[in-house]
């Protein structure tokens, strides 16, 4: 298959890529700053030569958005907002424009547009969407707004020919220098790995495999449109998730931090505490129905295998 892949140069793209690439697909990355083969130049809002690309393939998978790892503030979030929103609509109308529009359009989102909550976890179909609940900052609800204006960009695209699916993901696992794992991994090294503000706040987070693994599966089922979510079953409160990791890598200690320490090291890291803090209990209820089975449903495991592969030099 031909798959292309906008805004494809990040972590979650390179682990896509890379899979794909290694099945034997044609994998085309959409990017700003093309610097290799397979990479082709687009801006990200506008209709180019990039457009000849997505005319005539299988696939698109949109991962095109700046990312979240920033300070939020009003200019960042605005360019959040615009660089999915506008990411989107172009996707959109290039499969609108293709002489042959490929059969399937995966639009990343993200499992942020559910509240922020403890009590019960969030399923596509009783998931509580956030902005308006109780306890969490204004602030985080600008972050729900993202979510759902990116999700409305994908569903109102005149694509009646592509089916189309909005990934709902949570943090995606990799051993990739840079990504998430590879931050978490780090404070748990330097014994900082402890809980925030108490840890009872869910971490939702899936393998890189089995994220791949879920793709291709939603590629193939036919059946499957509207929003889904990328998340392992087994999301758990942080200070089980960071315990969990520091036994992985044999690190005894990890130092507990509060709420205000937890601002003073966001800040520092030019990163936000709404990464930290806010409560994702997400779990894949349309996955599961459909008869996804997970390689790494369970954190141990899957920790286990980030920090084998990584030790082992392997990604």
């Amino acid at each position: 298959m031909k798959i292309v892949i906008p805004g494809g140069t990040g972590q979650v793209g390179t682990v896509l890529k890379r899979a794909l690439s290694a099945a034997g697909h044609d994998v085309v990355v959409l990017s700003r700053h093309p610097a290799g083969p397979g990479e082709v130049h687009w801006d990200g809002a506008t209709p180019g030569p990039w457009t000849k690309e997505v005319d005539g393939s299988d696939v698109v998978v949109n991962l095109a958005g700046r990312s979240v790892n920033c300070r939020y503030t009003p200019d960042n979030l605005r360019e959040m907002m615009d660089s999915r929103v506008h990411s989107t609509r172009v996707v959109g109308e290039a499969i609108a424009a293709a002489a042959r529009p490929p059969r399937v359009w995966l639009q990343m989102s993200t499992a942020t547009v559910y509240a922020h909550r403890f009590d019960a976890p969030h399923d596509e179909a009783t998931g509580v969407i956030g902005g308006a609940e109780p306890g969490a900052p204004g602030y985080w609800a600008y972050s729900v707004e993202i979510a759902k204006a990116w999700e409305r960009a994908q569903e109102v695209a005149d694509t009646p020919l592509t089916r189309k699916v909005a990934l709902r993901a949570a943090m995606v696992m990799s051993p990739d220098r840079g990504g998430v794992f590879d931050v978490l991994l780090r404070l748990a090294r330097l014994g900082l790995g402890g809980p925030v503000a108490g840890g009872a706040q869910y971490v939702s987070w899936i393998h890189d495999q089995d994220f791949v693994r879920a793709v291709e599966f939603l590629v193939a089922r036919d059946d499957i449109d509207g929003p889904v979510n990328l998340a392992a079953p087994g999301p758990l409160p942080q200070r089980a998730f960071m315990r969990t990791l520091r036994a992985a890598w044999g690190v005894p200690v990890g130092l507990p931090a509060t709420r205000w320490m937890a601002e003073v090291g966001a800040f520092v890291l030019r990163s936000d505490t709404e990464l930290l803090l806010k409560s994702r209990r997400v779990v894949p209820g349309r996955l599961l129905e459909a008869g996804f089975a997970f390689d790494r449903p369970a954190w141990p495991e899957a920790a286990d295998d980030l920090v084998r592969r990584l030790r082992g030099g392997r990604v």
